[in-house]
């Protein structure tokens, strides 16, 4: 029977799903070899302190992307904070603002300053041209973000880097696995990161890591993460804990014999969601490069207000009443947030299409938690307030909408669930 908007769930309805659908539940590999290498781990009783599993979950990492070293670490923003002191930024950074606010916090630790740069709304990644215009004589670096897993323009990025003096790392979280160009990500500038957080679609339960083909960075940044030990009682550098443990490096390595099953199952999804969402107005759904290797792990769409009648904050209001907990990513911006709205309260100036891409991002559900039934449902909820966009506007403000991110009704908490 065709559903009515009196069968939303926002409008009375029984919610689509009992159980709420997530954006970035993790996908997990083989349990009983999970179970077995624990197992291994409690018998030979090494946790930390660079293991065996540590070891292997490194070179296997190193060997995928084509890259010299990985370093594992305990997780995406601690490989962030010792790639910059390691990397002796200072000064002034520049950095996009439609990113995850670790990439700026990694630098405000430090006590050194991000700059926000525009991006280019074709991409969502940082704009190459706004970045000449953001370089002052305290500039000593550039974090490009390959965002969604799509890189931003590396070229473009390298070549200003190289023409200014400029130290350029990647915050490539969401990126293992993907390439530019036929080169796996992990290969650019000085050092890329990547995050191995459960809300990744390849997760160590927690942890991060970098990856250089520089040799001497490497060993400093090994020292880094170590309290700065080389060899027994011998501290020879300033450092921090920073070290990946036994139980995420094993979890690692057994999700990373699954790998190739959840790249297809989000490419399944994202083919399906792409389908479903073609003939919705004012509806957009990001593209991946077919000629790369892409994770798919993100379902970004673009909603057009003046077309589709509904705005991107209602759409996801409607979804979550029926348990599906879409995200509006990376709203409201970096520069949006403390401490930087304090410190830069006039940046949206400088950043007009960071502004409007983040009043139209929203993410659905995607990994091996949801499939393609889930998929269908969650597209004829977003055809059906679009179609009745009027009606959907009639009936929100006559409740008094507000967008209440986390105030939902039938959440069952996941920990990990509003982390990025």
């Amino acid at each position: 029977m065709k559903k009515t908007t009196d069968d939303l769930a926002i409008n009375g309805g029984i919610p689509a799903f009992k159980k709420s659908l997530h954006v970035g539940r993790p996908n997990f590999g083989d349990r009983s070899r999970l179970i077995e290498r624990i197992n291994d781990m409690l018998d030979r009783k090494w946790l930390s302190n660079n293991g065996p599993y540590v070891q292997e979950f490194e070179q296997r990492v190193a060997d995928i992307i084509g890259v010299r070293h990985c370093i594992a670490l305990c997780n995406g923003t601690i490989a962030l904070e010792i790639a910059i002191r390691a990397l002796e930024l200072k000064g002034e950074v520049i950095i996009p603002s439609f990113t995850f606010v670790a990439t700026a916090h990694a630098l405000q630790w430090q006590e050194i300053t991000p700059v926000f740069c525009d991006i280019d709304p074709k991409t969502h990644t940082i704009d190459p041209v706004c970045i000449e215009k953001m370089i002052t004589p305290r500039t000593t670096g550039i974090i490009g973000v390959n965002l969604w897993g799509r890189p931003c323009n590396i070229e473009a990025l390298e070549k200003i880097a190289a023409d200014h003096h400029l130290k350029l790392l990647f915050d490539s979280a969401h990126g293992f696995a993907c390439s530019c160009k036929g080169r796996m990500l992990g290969n650019f500038g000085m050092a890329e990161i990547f995050s191995f957080h459960p809300t990744k679609f390849f997760n160590t339960s927690e942890g991060g890591a970098i990856v250089t083909n520089d040799d001497a960075l490497a060993a400093k940044i090994r020292l880094m993460k170590n309290f700065g030990f080389s060899g027994y009682d011998n501290v020879v550098n300033v450092g921090t804990n920073g070290k990946m443990n036994e139980f995420s490096a094993l979890t690692g390595l057994t999700n990373l014999e699954s790998i190739e099953e959840f790249i297809s199952v989000n490419r399944e999804n994202y083919e399906a969601y792409r389908f479903e969402l073609a003939d919705i107005p004012g509806v957009s759904l990001i593209s991946y490069d077919p000629l790369e290797k892409c994770n798919y792990q993100y379902i970004v769409l673009e909603i057009d207000e003046s077309v589709t009648g509904v705005s991107r904050d209602q759409l996801v209001e409607i979804l979550r009443a029926d348990n599906v907990l879409a995200r509006r990513y990376f709203y409201p911006g970096c520069h949006r947030m403390e401490p930087y709205r304090s410190y830069f309260p006039n940046a949206g100036l400088l950043l007009p299409e960071t502004e409007q891409l983040a009043q139209r991002v929203l993410s659905l559900p995607t990994g091996t938690a949801v499939g393609l039934d889930e998929i269908r449902e969650i597209c004829q909820i977003i055809r059906l307030s679009v179609s009745s966009a009027f009606e959907i506007n009639e009936r929100m403000s006559g409740c008094n909408f507000i967008f209440e991110p986390y105030a939902a009704q039938r959440i069952e908490t996941l920990p990990v669930a509003l982390n990025v």
